[in-house]
């Protein structure tokens, strides 16, 4: 899956801008990266929203215990990658029919963070159990939101385009020739809120969150570390 964001949407990461500057390595365009997607893809589908924003998944090569989804609902759109282990007692939480998908979830359980201030957004994820990697966009109020579970067995990254869209994708082959050393692996058990300034983690959303510069030979622009945890280590490459 993919999702690309304007500056207007996102405020491109100053570790991962730093990163970039530090090291500089060859990067292109938003534009050129989506084409890269659809082209090298089967089956893949793209949808742009208004100017800022693009998405864009496909269903091959996934894994059948980690299958991607794409739905839209009241102009917030989703791409979920994963699997919930307590979808059943979620459905009913949120009042949902049992042929309610994850992504479908994932949706009302913004709309429940969005529509019931002052609900904690760390809570909302709290409550998934199971991988998952998610990215919800809502077109009204402009907003993003993301989440990676805990165990990281649902790969996310993220990095900066040459023209500073942020991009994230469960590919990192796919990032890595387009955003240079502005690239890292998304933290494990953190979130992303446009609404709240930013990256937390979602069990202690008051803990800093800081970055890590990496090696020169290594891929990664940075590696993100929550305060008082260990070191998310990024995945083998």
């Amino acid at each position: 899956m993919l999702g690309i964001f304007s500056s207007s949407v996102v405020s491109p990461p100053e570790e991962l801008v730093a990163a970039g500057s530090r090291t500089p390595s060859p990067k292109t365009t938003a534009e050129k990266l989506l084409k890269r997607f659809v082209d090298s893809q089967a089956s893949a589908v793209s949808l742009q929203v208004g100017e800022h924003v693009q998405l864009a998944y496909t269903h091959h090569s996934e894994s059948p215990w980690h299958p991607r989804s794409f739905a839209v609902k009241d102009e917030i759109f989703c791409l979920f990658e994963g699997a919930l282990d307590n979808l059943g007692s979620l459905r009913q939480q949120y009042g949902l029919a049992k042929s309610a998908t994850e992504v479908i979830l994932v949706i009302e359980a913004y709309k429940a963070l969005r529509d019931r201030a002052p609900y904690p957004a760390n809570r909302v994820v709290c409550h998934l159990s199971g991988n998952f990697a998610f990215i919800v966009f809502d077109k009204s109020p402009f907003t993003l939101f993301g989440a990676f579970d805990q165990a990281g067995k649902v790969p996310l990254y993220w990095g900066i385009t040459a023209d500073g869209y942020v991009a994230f994708a469960d590919d990192a082959d796919l990032l890595k020739g387009f955003c240079g050393k502005s690239l890292a692996f998304f933290p494990e058990g953190c979130f992303y809120f446009t609404a709240v300034g930013g990256l937390r983690c979602y069990e202690n959303p008051k803990n800093k969150i800081t970055a890590v510069p990496a090696e020169e030979e290594e891929i990664w622009g940075a590696t993100f570390k929550v305060e008082g945890s260990a070191v998310f280590a990024a995945p083998e490459y």
